[in-house]
């Protein structure tokens, strides 16, 4: 029973890092079957406080994902490729409260269950990243596109790499936009 408890926790731990929750907008007046080629805004992209490491792997990604949706990189692109991060720390406490746990009880001269008050607080703390990608369109320098991804990221993740990778997949699932009817 302990095991699979254990199992479960581990398992939550896990996913609950992995986890990332993408929002996107859109001009819902552009027509985005016109947009075939793509570059990056290197003002925007020069002006990204993060390593120059980290920068190549967002580029990198976002233009794997790109082309493998069939758009070309281009010297003269339709589209502008902007992204902007931040990175915030998020404070978990868990409070006291009643339950069953070992140790001393209420006088009893043994090492026991008992029912009783935990009067230990948790503290968390992590870093919540949150990945900005922009398209504007070149012939009219205006906004077009957004998505915006919020998930754990920090400098001792072994594979940057791919969770960068993952991020930017994650938030460009949702270009183009998909016409409701």
């Amino acid at each position: 029973m302990l095991k699979k408890l254990l199992l479960v926790v581990v398992l939550f731990t896990v996913s609950s890092c992995v986890s990332i929750r993408v929002f996107s907008d859109y001009d819902t007046v552009t027509d985005f079957s016109t947009y075939k080629s793509f570059g990056f805004y290197k003002e925007g992209v020069d002006a990204v406080a993060i390593s120059d490491f980290d920068k190549r792997r967002i580029l990198k990604a976002i233009d794997t994902v790109l082309v493998n949706k069939g758009m070309e990189k281009s010297s003269t692109p339709d589209l502008l490729i902007n992204f902007k991060v931040r990175a915030e720390e998020k404070v978990t406490v868990d409070t006291p409260g009643w339950g069953w746990g070992w140790g001393w009880g209420w006088g009893s001269p043994f090492f026991a269950p008992f029912w009783g008050m935990n009067n230990n607080s948790l503290l968390t703390t992590r870093k919540e990243g949150q990945l900005q990608i922009d398209f504007i369109a070149r012939d009219s320098d205006q906004l077009i596109w957004q998505g915006i991804g919020f998930g754990s990221i920090s400098e001792r993740t072994k594979d940057r790499d791919a969770r960068i990778a993952l991020f930017v997949s994650e938030i460009l699932k949702a270009y183009p936009p998909v016409e409701k009817k």
